[in-house]
């Protein structure tokens, strides 16, 4: 395959799945089986109850922080399924918990698909010298995907040093009852056609603003009124689905990001959280805050959800609705463009599109821009994270699949003031899987989630086979003059 003029710096630096880095779920093995369990526990006598309460504490809590709570968390939920009462004491509790608990090797198996951003503080250091945030793909058990964090430093001529992260893993967790505004609650049952006679009525009891434990009461009440068999149920459990797919993450620690996971947090993304595009976003007021778009999965459907971080203590994931939110991949713009959001979808699976709205969360209006055109890509083309700004016009990463399903990363530039306007696309790859690359989870593949600029040179980081991540480093003038 022929090369562009383009020099491409591989940096020497992998990251690589690490097995010893884990989390403790909730493990269920069914409500008769945990009843006997639980019984089991409380037959024992005190002593050894105490004895091996302190011996699950000792062995697990050095990678597992805040492990007592956990447990007992566990234990509540255990009791909830199994329909059995409430013991009083707290050793009991803590060891029926860890019955009903397992940990969880969350990046075991891959850790690919890096989103890569500038950090919205940067601490003094060294002239030249960038930190930036990174997103991550991660692959344990059962090929269920959650999101890691990772940070670095960048240097003027585009060396990377990253944060060292420990085996002390956080799992970030969700607040239990979130509150929601009626209007929006609404235009989403409108967006997915639920809004009907039984929706209408639940929403008419609730008031502006409520809260997920008012829905819940809410709709219980209503689901007494009607028949269990008609289709009104199937609909109000439809209205949960969509309060329980958004959710507000309690962000313990955000100096320590780098030993936190987003693992699934609701039945929308239960079987993964797939390929977050990270974009540090400039709002109207000229604050800054980080969106988060990626796939939710369910082992059945996929969704696509934005997770917002609008504060150090605050996050919120939303799910994007509207005509054109599908399929896999939107990349927002890091700013608003003749004050409307713009994101890059591929709403068909195979070709890539202007999005634009006037919600972040609701997506009723695309532009096809970019059909699959050069041989490496005829199978189909996306993107690879967010457009950057430059003084030439938007720059876009893309992905191509072509003969084999190998995948392979372009770039296209898009018209500064009306991105549907393509100036240029590179007619071959700007980064091929070399030998070393081809070999993985699935063979033959380079992705990006996300680039960064710093100091004219582009930083790509890129998932590797869908197995590990590494870097490479272009001089940003080079590819704009080949693309111009």
């Amino acid at each position: 395959m022929a090369q562009n003029n383009i020099s491409v710096r591989r940096l020497p630096i992998r990251l690589e799945p690490d097995s010893r880095r884990t989390i403790t779920r909730f493990f269920w093995p069914g409500k008769e089986r945990g009843q006997k369990i639980i019984q089991r526990v409380e037959n024992l006598d005190a002593s050894r109850v105490s004895e091996m309460a302190n011996q699950v504490l000792q062995q697990f809590t050095p990678g597992n922080p805040g492990l007592a709570e956990i447990l007992i968390e566990h234990y509540e939920k255990a009791i909830q399924q199994a329909e059995v009462s409430f013991n009083n004491n707290f050793e009991v509790k803590l060891l029926t918990g860890a019955y009903f608990s397992m940990e969880y090797a969350f990046e075991s198996a891959a850790m690919f698909n890096p989103s890569m951003v500038a950090a919205i503080k940067q601490p003094e250091l060294e002239e030249g010298r960038l930190r930036f945030i990174m997103s991550l793909r991660v692959v344990g058990e059962g090929h269920v995907s959650s999101i890691t964090f990772r940070r670095g430093t960048v240097d003027r001529e585009g060396d990377i040093q990253l944060t060292p992260c420990s085996l002390e893993v956080r799992q970030l967790k969700c607040k239990e009852n979130r509150t929601f505004k009626k209007v929006d609650f609404i235009a989403k049952l409108g967006d997915i056609d639920i809004w009907n006679t039984p929706t209408k009525s639940v929403m008419d009891t609730l008031p502006e603003s409520f809260s997920t434990f008012q829905l819940q009461h809410t709709i219980e009440r209503a689901k007494q009124a009607v028949d269990s068999l008609t289709p009104d149920i199937h609909t109000l459990d439809l209205m949960l689905w969509i309060a329980h797919s958004e959710y507000e993450i309690e962000r313990q620690d955000p100096n320590n990001i780098e030993n936190m996971v987003l693992f699934p947090l609701s039945e929308t993304e239960s079987q993964g959280m797939e390929d977050m595009r990270l974009v540090k976003f400039q709002n109207g007021d000229n604050s800054i805050c980080y969106y988060g778009t990626y796939t939710a999965f369910n082992g059945s459907s996929i969704l696509p959800q934005i997770l917002e971080l609008a504060s150090e203590k605050r996050a919120i994931v939303r799910t994007l609705h509207g005509k054109y939110a599908r399929n896999k991949g939107m990349a927002l713009f890091p700013q608003k463009i003749d004050g409307r959001y713009a994101a890059i979808g591929r709403t068909d699976g195979e070709n890539m599109f202007l999005l634009q709205s006037d919600e972040i969360d609701f997506w009723d209006e695309a532009t096809e821009i970019i059909q699959p055109k050069y041989d490496w890509e005829f199978v189909q083309i996306g993107n690879c994270g967010s457009p950057l700004l430059t003084d030439a016009g938007w720059l876009l990463l893309t992905h191509g699949v072509g003969a084999m399903r190998k995948y392979c990363i372009g770039a296209a530039l898009l018209d500064k003031n009306d991105p549907s306007k393509v100036l240029g696309q590179l007619r071959e790859p700007l980064l091929s899987p070399n030998e070393e690359e081809r070999s993985g989870y699935v063979p033959n593949v380079v992705y990006s989630c996300g680039a960064m600029i710093h100091a004219d040179n582009l930083i790509i980081p890129y998932g590797i086979s869908d197995a590990a991540t590494g870097f490479a480093v272009i001089k940003l003038q080079e590819l704009l003059a080949e693309l111009i």
